[in-house]
């Protein structure tokens, strides 16, 4: 099959970019980065610049790989990853435009790599849990009920990918940022910071620049993880209650 490909070129964050046409011949049973691969080995083949692109495991689990094929993050198969998207789900002759995540808080570092680190900034900024170490406990020494565990297995699921981020008109992180807080703070290991948690991912959020959730639904929608907007509402919830909670401590120290 031959593709027509529309690929942001972009230096670096300072650097103006622009859209270069390619062509490229592949085969059904190709990943679309593999597709890449090929188009990057005929560019350096004839001396050109290959394209940038960000991968590891390419296997949907690390979180590394992800760009905007026809408008959509990660293309047009649903909850999936573009490198576990395949040629299969294109036609011979189609066109596609491929450019990076759009989002003030992920700078385009080259082509269609962007810096997530925002991410890892929001992640470390709700801190450690207190826990024992040393030797294991046993497994049913505290108990967890099944719906909190099943919930936060789903939110612990986010590969920070940014999809969310890619998807939302206003490039808000609420849907990352609650599969963070939400996972921890189900879970009796993750109570003692809970308050503390919320207030400082949500803090961190704001200071990295990302917009507000306006509950439209697209990060939903195309998170590979399937990381519900529940995890949104849990983030407000575990928000509202620390902030209560911190004015309550103010005026009850100021009373004494």
């Amino acid at each position: 099959m031959k593709l027509t490909l529309d690929i942001w070129r972009q230096k670096g964050a300072s650097d103006a970019g622009r859209f270069e046409t390619y062509t490229v011949e592949a085969n059904e049973h190709m990943s679309f980065l593999e597709m890449l691969d090929v188009l990057n080995q005929e560019l350096i083949g004839s001396g050109k610049e290959p394209v940038a692109f960000d991968s590891d495991c390419r296997e949907g689990i690390c979180g590394m790989c992800g760009f905007v094929v026809n408008g959509v993050p990660h293309g047009p198969v649903d909850n999936t990853t573009i490198c576990q998207t395949h040629m299969r789900h294109f036609h011979d002759g189609e066109r596609l435009r491929l450019e990076p995540w759009r989002a003030a808080a992920f700078p385009v570092l080259k082509d269609l790599v962007v810096d997530r680190s925002a991410f890892d900034r929001i992640i470390q900024a709700g801190g450690f849990i207190s826990v024992r170490t040393g030797s294991a406990v046993d497994s049913n020494a505290m108990l967890v009920e099944k719906n909190k565990s099943d919930r936060a297995m789903t939110n612990a699921a986010c590969i920070g990918c940014g999809a969310c981020v890619a998807s939302c008109p206003n490039a808000a992180a609420a849907l990352f940022t609650g599969a963070k807080i939400a996972h921890l703070g189900l879970l009796p290991q993750g109570q003692p910071e809970r308050t503390d948690r919320a207030l400082n991912m949500v803090a961190q959020m704001g200071k990295e620049g990302f917009g507000h959730c306006t509950t439209i639904g697209e990060c939903e929608a195309n998170c590979p993880a399937h990381i519900k907007l529940e995890a949104i509402a849990q983030m407000n919830g575990d928000f509202l209650r620390a902030v209560f909670a911190k004015r309550e401590e103010s005026a009850g120290g100021g009373a004494g």
